[in-house]
């Protein structure tokens, strides 16, 4: 299901109308290593029109990046455009498996490849996502597996790279007083 269009929402400066954050990059990278995206101000805005908004546990894929993740609680009703879109996994394939199918499977790389006929397409198609054929897929308690492995891995990295960072500052600013004495 394909997002709301951004430039049709009509902004309404009633306050009683519904305010509504939007999703963005940021917030899919966070999803996607379950961390917090370091309270990132999202763009907000004000409409009573109906517009797509995002539950926990949907499965978003991100026309822009390429990248797909599970929505987290954090981001529940979140307003998402039409650089996204909302997969519905249905029940032959784990929502988290198929997550990690669009990130890291070289036969679905190949279909958006393929797609891009050559040219410098800055953007992905709906159409190119309605018509990904999709590997044989394991057993449902496999997928489910493999899901959650590649979701806590990584996780894992990223809260590495957090403390790798978090050491560095540190160090550089033990080095920066060391040099003033």
């Amino acid at each position: 299901m394909s997002g709301s269009p951004q430039f049709r929402i009509k902004e309404a400066s009633d306050d009683r109308a519904p305010l509504y954050t939007y999703y963005g990059q940021p917030d899919l990278e966070a999803d996607l290593v379950g961390i917090d995206s370091n309270g990132s101000d999202g763009k907000q805005v004000r409409t009573f029109d109906k517009v797509n908004t995002l539950c926990q546990g949907d499965v978003v894929f991100s026309l822009i990046s390429g990248k797909s993740t599970i929505v987290g609680v954090k981001h529940q009703g979140y307003l998402y455009t039409q650089n996204y879109v909302k997969l519905l996994a249905g029940n032959k394939v784990d929502s988290k498996y198929l997550v990690f199918l669009l990130n890291e499977d070289q036969f679905i790389k190949k279909q958006f490849q393929m797609g891009l006929q050559g040219s410098q397409v800055l953007k992905y198609t709906l159409k190119q996502v309605k018509e990904l054929e999709l590997p044989n897929l394991p057993t449902l308690d496999k997928q489910r597996m493999i899901g959650e492995l590649y979701f806590s891995q990584l996780r894992l990295e990223s809260l590495r790279n957090r403390v790798a960072y978090s050491e560095t500052t540190i160090v550089l600013e033990k080095l920066r007083e060391a040099s003033k004495k």
